[in-house]
């Protein structure tokens, strides 16, 4: 509310949009210095003016340095704030306009607005997220975890929205990964492994490691890719082997690795329940004149849109990722018809999907319309990248399991009468909290170097950090034998101010991360959050004090957004560590 009468007013006086205002408005580094400043440069240089200022004074602003202009629009804006009390006042300090809002009201719109939805959204429509896409016969590494907490995530941020969100997760369970993992499963002796008796999908990864590096003999990569032609063959034992191997798969997703992550996925698409029809829909391209023959290959031409070939189908028909993406593309859309579709899917697929939604777009432009890319970049360990094939990976549980250990360590160091209970409860929410804060916390441009040391520190910018920080408000709020009231003292004090200011930001943070589809934005302010409220909490003292009430409020409020924000990162939290 204050952000938007404040660029209403620059509006008013600069005639620039509202937009190009919102973008330049900036937060000052001290609160010396405003809450919120207006830099004047954009208004001096003459570059940036068009059609859309023809009601400017532009002599004005051409002439005149920024910090002139600074100072006259100032001048502009002193009778105007007389008539709204939101804001207190307007300074210049150099080229900059500097806003100073009335805390005392900021302060009683923001407890007024303090409920468990705070910061939710009322948007309508339905996004389908296709996410996790876990291959079955393969191993479900640490790496796989940025892409099911990314893809979490972004649901709940679009759901807190006001979408309703279909969660889709599509699965590789047939092509080449499969017939190296069945090889290798009739072939354990030739590979020194035995069959366990538990965690038999997560064993299947090893021995799809095992077969990939003796795949590098020719002789056993003819075997391999004879039992991959059997299979599309449907040969009877083999297809047998397959559906029983790909279900250990499934049950060690649905067991070990979706409750983790508390998901829930709407439909399961496979890449054998798509092949098929993908099959039909490149020679129906072909027909149609929208794909051509290359070599006996189906391949769709995109040298004029930048994008080169793109081959749907081989010569001897075997279908591609392209082959059963287009059919799938076709099927989501059929079955659900949302208004957008998100793949969540690795920054190294980018030019694939580039293509793939051209060729969509080429017979089906309204679907291509609702498709969009969300990337994102790998996770590598301190010693490098991760590689399945070769077994260079850390495997999810084995992780997890190393995690608890660590955070395990530290509660007993810090409470050495803990019941095993709520040990085991503790350890395991906090465990789960660091790992979906470390694979949230940095932008998905960015890449994740994980070092299990560093994500379970309980000071930084972690997740048992976090949830400490709301532990110790709910501490607050437990000792306290009075009442919360919003009665506003005549003073805030400084400390006070600023995390009043940072809890009434949720709003817009959400925002800014639903547009972006970003969770890192809700991360990196839930850590700012938790910084502010621990400085707070060090310099006023709240129980016992004649403001005890009312920061009482404050930290309840405090707590309130900060639970909100950890939910939309999956992030659970308690109200003691």
């Amino acid at each position: 509310m204050f952000k938007q009468k404040i660029i209403s007013l620059l509006e008013e006086i600069t005639k620039l949009p509202k937009e190009k205002i919102s973008t330049l408005l900036e937060v000052p580094p001290s609160q010396e210095l405003g809450d919120f400043a207006f830099p004047c440069f954009f208004l001096a240089n003459p570059k940036n003016y068009d059609e859309m200022w023809k009601d400017v004074e532009k002599d004005f602003f051409i002439k005149k340095s920024p910090v002139e202009i600074s100072q006259h629009i100032k001048d502009m804006l002193i009778p105007k704030i007389k008539k709204i009390p939101e804001i207190e006042k307007v300074e210049t300090k150099g080229p900059y306009i500097n806003f100073f809002i009335d805390k005392k009201i900021l302060a009683k719109n923001v407890l007024d607005e303090m409920h468990k939805d705070y910061g939710k959204g009322n948007k309508k429509g339905k996004i389908m997220v296709e996410y996790c896409h876990a291959n079955t016969h393969k191993a479900f590494h640490v790496g796989h975890t940025r892409n099911i907490a990314l893809g979490e995530s972004i649901c709940r941020i679009l759901e807190n929205a006001g979408y309703k969100v279909i969660r889709a997760n599509y699965q590789g369970d047939v092509g080449m990964h499969v017939a190296k993992t069945l090889w290798g499963f009739m072939n354990l002796k030739k590979l020194n492994l035995k069959m366990p008796k538990t965690y038999l999908g997560k064993w299947l990864g090893i021995v799809y490691a095992k077969a990939s590096a003796a795949a590098e003999d020719e002789s056993i990569k003819k075997e391999i890719n004879e039992i991959n032609q059997k299979l599309y063959a449907q040969d009877k034992k083999l297809v047998e082997l397959w559906k029983k191997t790909r279900q250990w798969s499934i049950d060690y997703f649905e067991t070990e690795v979706y409750p983790d992550f508390d998901v829930h996925f709407d439909r399961f698409y496979f890449e054998s329940e798509v092949e098929k029809k993908g099959i039909e829909m490149a020679k129906k391209l072909l027909k149609n004149g929208v794909a051509q023959l290359s070599e006996g290959a189906i391949i769709m031409d995109l040298e004029k849109y930048n994008l080169g070939i793109f081959l749907i189908l081989k010569s001897d028909e075997t279908p591609l990722y392209s082959t059963k993406d287009l059919y799938l593309a076709e099927l989501m859309d059929k079955e659900h018809n949302p208004e957008r579709i998100l793949h969540i899917v690795g920054s190294e697929q980018k030019f694939y999907f580039q293509q793939l939604f051209k060729t969509l777009e080429l017979f089906n432009p309204k679907n291509a319309k609702k498709q969009q890319h969300i990337s994102y970049e790998l996770v590598n360990l301190p010693t490098g990248k991760m590689k399945s094939r070769e077994g260079k990976v850390i495997l999810y549980d084995d992780t997890r399991d190393k995690i608890k250990e660590l955070v395990k360590k530290e509660l007993l160091k810090r409470n050495k009468s803990l019941k095993d209970k709520e040990l085991q409860e503790k350890t395991k929410k906090i465990t789960l909290g660091a790992i979906k804060y470390a694979m949230l916390s940095q932008s998905t441009h960015k890449t994740i170097i994980f070092n299990e040391q560093d994500v379970t520190n309980f000071e930084g910018e972690t997740g048992p950090y976090l949830q400490y920080a709301y532990a110790r408000a709910s501490s607050i709020i437990k000792k306290s034998k009075k009442k919360a009231k919003h009665t506003i003292p005549e003073a805030l004090t400084e400390k006070e101010s600023a995390l009043i200011k940072k809890i009434a930001d949720f709003p817009h943070e959400i925002k800014k991360a639903e547009e972006k589809l970003d969770p890192s934005i809700i991360a990196h302010y839930a850590y700012h959050l938790a910084q502010i409220f621990n400085e707070f909490y060090h310099a006023e003292k709240v129980i016992g004090t004649d403001e005890e009430a009312f920061r009482l409020k404050l930290v309840d409020a405090f707590r309130t957004t900060l639970k909100n924000a950890l939910y939309l990162l999956g992030i659970e939290t308690m109200d003691e560590m």
